[in-house]
């Protein structure tokens, strides 16, 4: 009996002293720790952490051996915390002239060319969409088209439709595709500059066709010209010594931590960030060229790094996968990959808890881009609240943020993931002044705000991971689908195998 009552006294002081999931995230998560981490990976030296740069590795790895001093775990196949790949880099030709009936187009874009030298009769053949191509013979002729679509010629709908039409150029023999545009000025710059210097995960087709000659040509022009080429017999020449093309080697970086439920465990809640930014740039009014993305992402990848450490020391129920990926700036190149090679199975991530952002304006709020899309708004909610910051949604749908982060390539296949921000309540001047600028740096940052703001992204994560329901989709949502073909069903309990 007596043995008995000092068992029963030893849990109740056992339970006494317990530690709530709110007290584990205030007591790993400090400033200090914070600051030491955002300061490192903002510094001058990583020179803006471009993709592909030696800087970026320097950053990859500092990343990778905070991992392994928080106990994390990584990959099991290859005892490596790095998930390495190559990205093809393409620069704009030096050399790229077009005529067309005799007259020059000074303003193009090589979408795709190697070196050559063309001349002979083109085809017009409208905005070049699948019917305009029936009963046409096409084989060994340039075509030439309307960019954009029936419904749209602005510079998103020319982007959006460009593949499809090089797709069905090819498809039907043409040589090449000149597309014809009708955009501003200041339009046509910035799409010449985001299509004239490039980094893409390699195409494998089209590696094993490296020979193919096809060239793809982007030629902005005025309306009355576009109608005269319309009704005119095409003649045209093109030269042009080919767009540049070098291989950049990088990585992701990845590790992980076994879940301490018997059944939770097999399901992974993934914490991810980007880690890279956009390099050197143009120099600012004080004559800094480093851009050091302090807050995009040092804030972010700090995230990642203070839930490793918290889970680390405090395993949760679920298994957490650490992703921090390199490429974003450059279109999503690291969370892609990831998705089309994942390390852990892609059924087996039920959550991602992406953190990224340009920025704040407002210290009283974390802003979760997708926040209501699932069912773990409580939890975020609660973690948030619980440090004195209030969630919200979006303020700034027009931005179109939740398909502008690494979240996307999850959430596009079913997994559902947020992105978690900093607190704003508008896209405004505050924002813009640090977004992608070389004034982002490490010590224009609000650290009193940013401890909150940590721990109670950790508070989250830990009550999501510890949460008996595994989190879904809203019903309703445009990626629900997704996840239904994802996990087979729509998820209500831990997965089986």
């Amino acid at each position: 009996m007596k043995h008995y009552l000092t068992l029963i006294l030893l849990a109740i002081i056992s339970t006494s002293f317990a530690q709530t999931d709110a007290e584990k995230a205030a007591e790993t998560v400090n400033k200090n720790k914070i600051e030491g981490h955002i300061y490192f990976i903002a510094d001058d030296l990583l020179k803006g952490r471009g993709t592909g740069t030696a800087e970026n590795k320097i950053a990859a790895s500092y990343l990778a051996n905070a991992l392994r001093s928080y106990g994390v775990k990584p990959n099991p196949e290859t005892n490596s915390y790095y998930q390495t790949f190559n990205l093809l880099q393409t620069a704009p030709p030096s050399l790229l002239q077009v005529a067309m009936n005799g007259d020059n187009y000074p303003h193009i874009v090589a979408v795709k060319a190697k070196a050559t030298a063309l001349s002979g009769d083109a085809m017009y053949l409208g905005y070049g969409g699948e019917a305009d191509y029936k009963g046409k013979d096409v084989k060994g002729k340039l075509i030439v088209v309307r960019g954009g679509t029936l419904a749209s010629s602005e510079a998103r709908a020319v982007y959006g439709a460009h593949k499809d039409k090089q797709a069905l150029a090819i498809k039907n023999g043409a040589i090449g595709l000149v597309e014809l545009t009708l955009l501003e000025e200041a339009l046509w710059s910035r799409m010449s500059h985001f299509m004239g210097e490039s980094v893409q995960i390699p195409d494998a087709n089209e590696a094993e066709n490296s020979e193919n000659e096809f060239i793809h040509l982007w030629v902005n022009t005025t309306l009355e010209k576009l109608e005269a080429l319309d009704k005119a017999s095409l003649s045209y020449t093109i030269e042009t010594d080919g767009k540049k093309e070098e291989t950049l080697v990088t990585q992701n970086v990845v590790g992980v931590l076994e879940g301490t439920d018997p059944e939770l465990k097999k399901e992974y809640i993934m914490y991810s960030a980007h880690y890279d930014h956009v390099g050197i740039g143009e120099p600012d009014a004080t004559g800094d060229t480093i851009y050091n993305g302090a807050r995009d992402n040092a804030i972010g990848t700090t995230a990642v790094l203070s839930m490793a450490e918290n889970i680390g020391k405090y395993r949760t129920k679920r298994s957490a996968v650490f992703i921090l990926f390199t490429g974003e700036e450059k279109g999503l190149l690291g969370s892609q990959y990831y998705v089309k090679h994942p390390i852990f199975p892609l059924k087996q991530i039920v959550y991602g808890f992406n953190t990224d952002g340009a920025g704040y304006n407002n210290t009283s709020l974390a802003t979760v881009i997708g926040l209501s899309r699932t069912t773990a708004k409580k939890h975020i909610v609660e973690g948030a609240a619980t440090f004195g910051l209030k969630a919200i949604d979006d303020p700034a749908p027009e931005q179109g943020l939740f398909d502008r982060s690494d979240n996307v390539s999850f959430a596009s296949r079913g997994v559902p993931a947020p992105t978690y921000s900093t607190g704003f309540d508008a896209f405004d001047d505050e924002i813009n002044k640090y977004y992608h600028q070389a004034g982002d740096e490490a010590d224009s940052l609000d650290y009193d705000y940013l401890l909150k703001f940590y721990q109670g992204y950790v508070l989250s994560g830990r009550l999501i991971a510890n949460d008996p329901e595994t989190p879904f989709w809203v019903k309703g949502d445009k990626y629900e689908a997704a996840g239904n073909v994802l996990y087979g069903k729509v998820p209500s309990g831990p997965i089986k195998n």
